[in-house]
């Protein structure tokens, strides 16, 4: 089905929605949450206890996809990426050993909690602020499952504050947050969307979730984009003066480093 016959589906299924009782809606809404955070939980939980009964490991990669696209203000294929991530992966033009000498096929290296069902959620009239809530629940219900690290697979870019949120709760505080990107993403509500993949540093910022926020590479930042910055402390190094600020970004991460973003 082509996107706007999902458009349509979806307006055909919130009327159909808005025909039934308040109480209704909200009830069968909490067991569609509660059944996708479940499936995640219980995923994590099981690849866990299957890397501690190979023996163990340090630290496990383990994928999570949010094929969330619909915050996007242009084209909406991020939704579509987390497969074909793994497809790529996967495919069979090349073989899993790492250039460490480890092999992705070994669970202890790497592992997958499989996908948040998002669609299957927006079908049921779930809005952006419980999806977000939603995120971040499973990526949490990753970083609990010892020695689980999570590989978030987005996903358009307002998925970051979910994600960075949910590691701020697991860790007990703020991180430090190193952003490649071409844009800066600190719109207020870009175009009206407070969860815009525009404004996903505006919501970072404002819940206090880091410490420390530099945005390397970027080309492409309006007027609004650089009094935010201004606003949230944001340390903001464009392309056009990367010549000048690359000794400095080469040299910058240390242990105090507690998060690399993007």
């Amino acid at each position: 089905m082509g996107s706007m016959g999902k458009m349509v589906m979806r307006f055909l299924q919130k009327r159909s929605l808005a025909t039934l009782p308040s109480h209704l809606i909200e009830k069968g809404q909490n067991r569609v949450v509660e059944a996708s955070l479940t499936l995640i939980r219980e995923r994590a939980k099981l690849k866990a206890e299957l890397v501690q009964a190979l023996g163990g490991s340090i630290a496990t990669t383990c994928l999570l996809g949010v094929p969330l696209g619909h915050n996007s203000s242009f084209l909406q294929g991020p939704a579509f990426a987390p497969p074909r991530i793994r497809e790529a992966i996967w495919c069979g033009s090349t073989n899993s050993a790492t250039e460490k000498g480890k092999e992705l096929k070994d669970p202890r290296v790497l592992s997958d909690a499989g996908d948040v069902p998002i669609q299957e959620m927006r079908d049921c009239g779930i809005e952006d602020e419980r999806l977000m809530k939603t995120v971040s629940d499973s990526v949490k219900f990753v970083m609990e499952e010892p020695p689980l690290r999570p590989l978030v697979l987005g996903g358009d870019h307002s998925i970051s504050y979910p994600v960075v949120r949910a590691v701020t709760e697991h860790l007990g505080g703020p991180v430090d947050i190193l952003h490649l990107d071409a844009h800066p993403d600190i719109y207020h509500s870009f175009e009206g969307n407070k969860y815009s993949h525009a404004s996903s540093f505006a919501r970072i910022m404002e819940g206090g979730h880091a410490r420390r926020l530099l945005q390397v590479g970027i080309r492409s930042i309006t007027k609004e984009g650089r009094e935010q910055g201004k606003r949230f402390g944001v340390e903001q190094y464009e392309m056009h003066s990367f010549i000048k600020d690359r000794d400095f970004l080469e040299n910058l991460c240390n242990k105090n480093c507690r998060l690399i973003l993007k």
